[in-house]
């Protein structure tokens, strides 16, 4: 039997020596023509990127194979997501494994509002961490839904529905107001004062039934992401520290991290092609 190597030397041979085709002369060796255009990587190329992914995975011990590869490929290396998962497995390259929860099942159809543009649907929640010495931090995270980005976090020791109110004046300002925002049914969200203030800048309220929170996937999923990437990787001394290092998470989440849901672009480059899009439309 002869061997690929062998077939692709005589292929070589009949290409420059008689002048025939690629085609023609990988068809008489029933040779593949991606195999003709083989070319065996050198050692040190190997080495070269296999110290390149882990590098990646050292900088983001949080992300899987498929997003180091997706970053590989948008920071320009000619590199397939085959090759990069080969590696993974080769160098043992493993993520932490998450605590099993228990799962809560129910049927969100009838009242989750899908948003179909940017800026049409933001959706914002509360999550709760700690300093190194046991203080209490509150974080209020928006997102838009359609683009994913993560539009602030906004970090303090206790946040009031005021406080919030001037978070997304600051938002509104910036971005302008969206049609509808999604949230819980936490006292901060229901307060009269904010729902209030949303109603005289037209932007309607989308609230989740209690103790539902599969009404509301894009933040809890948000969240999860969030604390396993940045609150679970990050002691800090007090909050102006938590603020500065989780809005840096943030500009990364955004603009370099690749979303599954997204084809793995960045939040930012989708929503900018979305804006596009929209407006050649």
């Amino acid at each position: 039997m002869v061997s690929p190597r062998t077939r692709r030397t005589v292929v070589e041979r009949l290409v420059t020596e008689r002048g025939l085709s690629q085609r023609h002369a990988c068809e008489l060796m029933s040779l593949q023509r991606t195999s003709a255009r083989y070319v065996r990587r050198s050692r040190r190329d190997e080495e070269a990127t296999v110290a390149l992914i882990r590098e990646y995975a050292h900088e983001q011990p949080m992300y899987g194979y498929r997003i180091i590869a997706a970053m590989l490929k948008h920071d320009g290396y000619q590199i397939n997501r085959k090759r990069v998962y080969r590696i993974w497995r080769q160098e043992g390259l493993q993520l932490p494994r998450r605590k099993a929860g228990k799962r809560r099942y129910g049927d969100a159809s009838s009242t989750l509002r899908r948003a179909g543009a940017p800026n049409e649907v933001w959706t914002y929640d509360f999550l709760e961490g700690r300093t190194e010495r046991g203080g209490k931090l509150r974080m209020l995270t928006v997102l838009d839904e359609y683009t994913r980005e993560c539009l602030t976090i906004h970090v303090a020791r206790s946040i009031s529905s005021r406080q919030v109110i001037q978070v997304l004046e600051w938002l509104f300002l910036l971005r302008g107001a969206p049609g509808y925002l999604r949230s819980d049914n936490g006292p901060e969200f229901v307060a009269c004062a904010l729902q209030e203030w949303l109603r005289e800048r037209r932007c309607n309220t989308l609230y989740i039934s209690p103790g539902s929170p599969w009404e509301n996937p894009f933040i809890e999923s948000f969240n999860g992401t969030f604390r396993s990437e940045c609150l679970n990787r990050w002691i800090f001394a007090d909050g102006r520290e938590a603020q500065a290092i989780i809005e840096q998470w943030r500009q990364e989440y955004n603009h370099r991290r690749p979303h599954s849901s997204l084809g793995y672009l960045p939040p930012a480059v989708f929503a900018d092609q979305a804006r596009l899009t929209l407006d050649v439309v």
